[in-house]
């Protein structure tokens, strides 16, 4: 059996990778306090459940950003919007972007700029 050695800058992970993800179950009032904390402290809904719970954060910085998980039918939808190819993810996610700072910034009101209902 050939054993390989990891590289030196993957030795730290070895406790991340360990790691496991849990999520909490709980009612509607506690996960909108624990996002308005998170929110008001500028931290992540994670790092503000690891300060209830007591535990360790991290305190190094971490590069501020906003994730969406997109389909397929997403770029295509996204697409036909920006008038842009489908399969021209980069140049979609940079528009975007512009759409997402446009919404800060107050320049877009309407569709889009109030809270959703679920589906």
């Amino acid at each position: 059996m050939n054993v390989r050695v990891k590289p030196v800058r993957w030795q730290g992970s070895d406790e991340a990778i360990r790691a496991v993800q849990v999520a909490f179950d709980v009612e509607e009032a506690v996960l909108e306090a624990v996002r308005t904390a998170a929110f008001e402290q500028h931290v992540s809904t994670s790092d503000q459940i690891r300060q209830v719970l007591g535990l360790a954060t991290t305190s190094r910085p971490k590069r501020p950003r906003l994730t969406v998980s997109l389909s397929g039918a997403d770029y295509e939808f996204l697409a036909k919007r920006y008038g842009l190819a489908a399969d021209d993810r980069l140049a979609i996610k940079e528009r975007a972007t512009r759409d997402l700072i446009a919404f800060a910034s107050g320049e877009k009101k309407g569709a889009g700029a109030g809270k959703p209902g679920r589906k």
